[in-house]
């Protein structure tokens, strides 16, 4: 059973920054791609990032040139870099795992921008 965990969320305001983290249980090589998602009550589930194994990103317009996603292949660990926050990136926010026998998620965290 692969796990995934995530951290980093909390509490900032419009205009900050946040990192958020995702280990995996086992080597993210493993994986045909490694994404963030998140979800706001009410809404659909909206992939935010993806990193392929070839390095390849892309991200959802709203975040591109804010977000970063990245990944320490050693550590296992995905990483999202958000910087300039507003209040629509308010959301719970979930990393991914996508291989060949399934999609694998963490159990989220939270990230509020509020002034």
């Amino acid at each position: 059973q692969v796990q995934l965990a995530e951290s980093g969320g909390g509490s900032v305001q419009p205009g900050g920054s946040l990192t958020l983290s995702c280990v995996v249980s086992r080597s993210i090589l493993t994986f045909y791609t490694m994404n963030w998602y998140r979800e706001t009550p009410g809404n659909l589930r909206e992939r935010v990032a993806t990193i392929d194994l070839g390095d390849s990103v892309d991200y959802v317009d709203s975040v591109k040139g804010r977000f970063t996603i990245f990944r320490d292949d050693s550590n296992n660990t995905l990483y999202l870099q958000m910087n300039g926050l507003n209040t629509e990136d308010t959301a719970v926010y979930f990393c991914m795992a996508d291989g060949a026998f399934g999609q694998y998620w963490g159990q989220g965290t939270q990230v509020i921008v509020s002034s």
